[in-house]
């Protein structure tokens, strides 16, 4: 059974950092392309960076040059550092895997979900 469990959310000023993180359950992560996303209040879900089997990643232009994914194989866990944050960037961030899509940030590719962690931006 797959399982991501989300973590190092929480509340910044503006400009400030945080580095998420997704532990994965049930499979290793350096099979699945992995992404991470994120939901505002009133708004779709919306595709932040992912990053394929071999390790090739891809950026929203939003966030591109603040923050960077990566993923440890050794501990099955993917990362999201977050810098130079924005109140913008306030929303839910979920993780998500797939065992079939190459990279990408559609949504609607990804088969497995965690339950998200709160990221809060403050000006």
């Amino acid at each position: 059974q797959v399982q991501l469990v989300e973590s190092g959310g929480g509340s910044v000023q503006a400009g400030g950092s945080l580095r998420l993180s997704c532990a994965a359950s049930g499979y290793p992560v350096s099979n699945y392309a992995m992404g991470w996303f994120r939901q505002a209040p009133g708004k779709e879900r919306e595709g932040v960076a992912g990053i394929g089997r071999g390790g090739s990643t891809t950026y929203a232009n939003a966030v591109k040059c603040r923050f960077t994914i990566s993923k440890d194989n050794a501990k099955n866990t993917l990362y999201l550092q977050m810098n130079s944050l924005k109140p913008e960037d306030t929303a839910m961030y979920y993780c998500a895997a797939d065992p079939v899509l190459r990279i990408g940030l559609d949504p609607g590719s990804y088969r497995y979900w965690g339950q998200g962690t709160q990221v809060t931006v403050s000006s």
